[in-house]
C-alpha cells in the first residue's frame, strides 16, 4: 500500500475537506478530524495538520491537491529525531515489558508489529517510550494502538508470578522475562507476515537470553536482537511499551480494588508501608495476591509490622 503525506496549507489542501465532502467516511480515531475514500485512496486529515493518502491511487490523488515528490520527503514523516530513520521501509516486531521493577502488580509483556504504513499514525498519536509519557497520555492512546497495531499482550499476575519465580522454582527474574518475550513474539508470528527485524528492549545479554531460551518449548527461526533503550529507538518497541504500561496500570488498579488499597508503582518506602498494612489486614495471602514476594519489600513490610 502506498502512503504519502502532505501538510495542510501545502498545494490546495485547504479546500480538500470541501471537495471531498461527498466521499466522507466514518473514522473513530480521535486524532482524525476528516476521512474520505476517493479513487481507491483513503484520505485522513489529522488534527496535527498532516494529511495522509493511502492506497493504490495515493500518488495520483495527492497530486490532484498539489503533492510534489520533492516537496514532501519521507524524512518529514520521520522528523521526530527520536526514532531511527532506517525503520522507514522496515516491517519490525518490537517487544517490551513493564512491571519488572514494581513490587505491586503483575509483569506485562507485549510484542507489536509496526510496518511502513503505520508510521504516520504513530507519530500523530505522539508515540514515544512509555517512560517519557504521562500515565494519562498512555491510557488515552493505548486503546487506539491496541485496535490498530497487530500485537500480543501477556500478563503474569502476581499470584502466578509467585508460583514460578523464586528460590527452588522454575524461573528467576530474568528467565521468566525470556519466557514471556519469547511466547509473545511466537504467538504474534503465527498471525502476521514475516518481519524484517525483531528487537527486544534489552534486559540481559544476548548470550544469557539464548541460554534461557533453550528451556522454552515454543521456538521460532527468525533472528532477533536485544538492544538497550530500544523503546526510544524503534516505534514498534515504543508501541509495545505503551500497551504494556497500560495493561500493567489496569492490573495494578484492579488488584488494589480487590483489597481496598491504592497500590503504588515502584519498590520504594511507600510500597513497604502499604505492604505492611496489607499484611496486617490479610496476612501473606493478601500480599501473594498483589505483590512479587521475592522482592526485598516483603521483609521490610514484615519488619514494619513487627515494629
Amino acid at each position: 500500500m502506498n502512503t504519502l503525506v502532505m501538510k495542510m496549507c501545502q498545494g490546495r489542501t485547504n479546500s480538500l475537506t470541501t471537495e471531498l465532502a461527498g466521499y466522507q467516511t466514518i473514522n473513530n480515531n480521535p486524532y482524525v478530524r476528516f476521512a474520505a475514500k476517493y479513487k481507491q485512496t483513503t484520505i485522513l486529515v489529522y488534527t496535527s495538520g498532516k494529511i495522509v493518502f493511502q492506497g493504490k491511487g495515493a500518488l495520483s490523488v495527492a497530486q490532484e491537491f498539489g503533492y510534489q515528490e520533492e516537496a514532501i520527503s519521507s524524512s518529514d514523516v520521520q522528523a521526530s529525531g527520536q526514532f531511527q530513520i532506517s525503520q522507514e521501509n522496515l516491517s519490525l516486531i518490537g517487544s517490551d515489558e513493564v512491571g519488572n521493577g514494581s513490587y505491586f502488580g503483575g509483569l506485562a509483556v507485549v510484542a507489536s508489529l509496526v510496518g511502513p504504513g503505520d508510521q504516520v499514525l504513530l507519530r500523530d498519536l505522539g508515540v514515544a517510550d512509555s517512560k517519557v509519557l504521562t500515565d494519562q497520555k498512555i491510557q488515552q492512546i493505548a486503546p487506539i494502538l491496541e485496535e490498530k497495531i497487530p500485537h500480543k499482550a501477556l500478563l503474569l499476575s502476581p499470584n502466578k508470578y509467585n508460583e514460578v519465580v523464586g528460590p527452588g522454582k522454575p524461573h528467576n527474574a530474568v528467565s521468566v522475562k525470556v519466557a514471556l518475550h519469547n511466547q509473545a513474539i511466537y504467538l504474534l508470528l503465527q498471525e502476521v507476515p514475516k518481519p524484517d527485524q525483531i528487537v527486544i528492549d534489552a534486559f540481559t545479554s544476548q548470550a544469557n537470553y539464548q541460554k534461557y531460551l533453550r528451556q522454552e518449548r515454543n521456538q521460532f527461526p527468525n533472528p532477533l536482537t536485544l538492544e538497550e533503550k530500544a523503546e526510544g529507538k524503534y516505534l514498534a518497541v515504543a508501541v509495545s511499551s505503551i500497551i504494556a504500561r497500560n495493561l500493567f496500570l489496569d492490573n495494578l488498579k484492579k488488584l488494589g480494588e480487590d483489597l481496598g488499597y491504592q497500590l503504588p508503582s515502584g519498590a520504594g518506602a511507600k510500597s513497604d508501608k502499604v505492604a505492611s498494612q496489607i499484611l496486617a489486614a490479610y496476612g501473606m495471602e493478601g500480599l501473594n495476591h498483589c505483590a512479587k514476594l521475592h522482592f526485598a519489600n516483603t521483609k521490610k513490610a514484615q519488619k514494619l509490622l513487627k515494629n
